[in-house]
């Protein structure tokens, strides 16, 4: 399969498609096809990406939805193309989700696809993580996808949390180096705990995720 200038793109992986996403399956679809087109041509995501576009990334997306509640709210800072924000508000019609990012090119393609595929369950914020910490909006759960050292990201979405509220930061294979690095900075935050977690299935792969509880007295 390619995309319309001839780049070769992953195929699909059908079943997975059709158990996991049900009746949205079509919208999954339309978004790898925007990804691996418009996507790349209004460079949200890198050509070299589009080969992997299944693997690397939207399932990879997909692997953090089992650590989100039912009903709960998401924020996803730094969403970019939408990764794993948007991913997550598809296969979760029972979840609100926050896009966040600044860059108007992003939130205009983010917007576009929303409104063209009738997502009601998904909204897009332009603005920084920072700029929100005076709106009053807060959310039980953060998500991140290389964004910015954990360090630094934590600086940003923790003040964003409920209490009890948990960021969920899709990482690499220096997530506990990472960690090990940012805890006097998540102390200084008040965060309660953190921790490293591999998550995913069979559908999905192993996704690393690094998971920390904001204060409980926000």
């Amino acid at each position: 399969m390619t995309a319309g200038d001839g780049r070769a793109v992953e195929a699909e992986p059908i079943d997975v498609v059709e158990r996991r996403f049900g009746a949205r399956a079509g919208i999954i679809r339309s978004f790898a096809d925007a990804l691996a087109t418009t996507g790349v041509d209004r460079g949200l995501i890198g050509p070299r990406e589009v080969p992997r576009l299944w693997s690397r990334h939207l399932l990879n997306s997909l692997a953090l939805e089992a650590l989100i509640g039912p009903g709960e709210a998401v924020a996803d800072v730094g969403s970019g193309a939408g990764l794993p924000g948007l991913v997550v508000a598809v296969a979760r019609p029972d979840l609100t989700v926050s896009l966040i990012e600044p860059s108007l090119r992003r939130v205009t393609w983010l917007e576009e696809f929303i409104g063209r595929q009738g997502i009601g369950n998904a909204r897009v914020v332009r603005a920084r993580a920072e700029e929100l910490r005076s709106s009053g909006e807060r959310w039980p759960v953060v998500t991140a996808r290389a964004v910015a050292p954990l360090e630094r990201l934590a600086g940003w979405c923790l003040p964003l949390l409920r209490p009890h509220g948990r960021l969920l930061a899709l990482k690499g294979e220096s997530a506990q180096e990472e960690l090990e690095a940012a805890r006097r900075t998540l102390a200084n935050l008040g965060a309660a705990r953190s921790r490293v977690l591999i998550v995913g299935d069979a559908d999905t792969g192993p996704a690393t995720v690094v998971e920390v509880v904001g204060r409980e007295d926000r």
